[in-house]
């Protein structure tokens, strides 16, 4: 049976079996930390978007393919994070599901039926300059708030997890903000970047010192916006 879009199923011939990547593209709209999550098409499945790696290609450039067909974005922070590969994870009847949902007929032992390790990355992207669009098996791709998510298919839920726990851990280290936010930022928008990530409310003299204190943030003028209220300073991070 022909797909919609009369399309064949992915071959084997062009991209590596058992092998698959997945996103957690997180952003950040100013209030909130949010996660890219796709709908599959004729089902009530919710997962993270991901995709195959070529013969000839690098995994590395596979991921930043499917990161770049999904937001449109490129040269964004993007760090492979863990690899699931437990035995209990592949759910062919899952799989089966959605090719059946899109019009395609899967014979037994199909290698998209098959068991997938999952190499797992992470993305930070500004909020407001994404323009997410579906795969080719999906009806929709939108933004999930973390405290907010739908039931997620197979263990994409512990991969969520795993690349929120590693996101709070790198903050004191990685410059986590530099594609959650604009180029020129206040401190105080800084600050709910990393009060939304760690899930907590940090005291702002002590945030604003310690962020000074590590010398990587350069001070702009002030963001003057015609109110009577002070007028913050706008910073950058310094380029290394």
């Amino acid at each position: 049976m022909a797909n919609k879009e009369n399309r064949p199923l992915p071959s084997i011939d062009e991209y590596l079996p058992h092998i698959a990547y997945d996103l957690v593209i997180f952003g950040f709209n100013g209030k909130s930390l949010k996660i890219l999550l796709l709908e599959y098409d004729n089902t009530s499945f919710f997962a993270l978007p991901g995709g195959f790696i070529k013969r000839d290609e690098n995994v590395d450039d596979a991921v930043k393919r499917g990161l770049e067909e999904r937001t449109g974005l490129k040269n964004i922070f993007l760090e492979q994070f863990y690899t699931f590969g437990n035995v209990e994870r592949p759910k062919p009847e899952v799989m089966r599901t959605i090719l059946e949902a899109n019009g395609f007929d899967p014979k037994d032992g199909h290698w998209l039926l098959d068991r997938f390790i999952s190499i797992a990355h992470y993305a930070l992207i500004n909020f407001d300059e994404v323009n997410p669009k579906p795969d080719r098996l999906s009806k929709s791709i939108n933004w999930y708030s973390i405290d907010d998510l739908p039931s997620l298919m197979m263990d994409h839920k512990a991969i969520v997890l795993k690349a929120l726990n590693v996101l709070r851990n790198n903050l004191e280290n990685k410059l986590v903000g530099i594609n959650l936010l604009p180029d020129k930022f206040t401190m105080k928008e800084l600050q709910m970047v990393y009060e939304t990530v760690l899930g907590e409310k940090l005291r702002r003299t002590t945030f604003q010192r310690k962020m000074l204190n590590k010398d990587i943030l350069t001070r702009h003028e002030k963001l003057f916006t015609g109110g009577a209220h002070k007028a913050p300073y706008l910073y950058s991070f310094k380029e290394h």
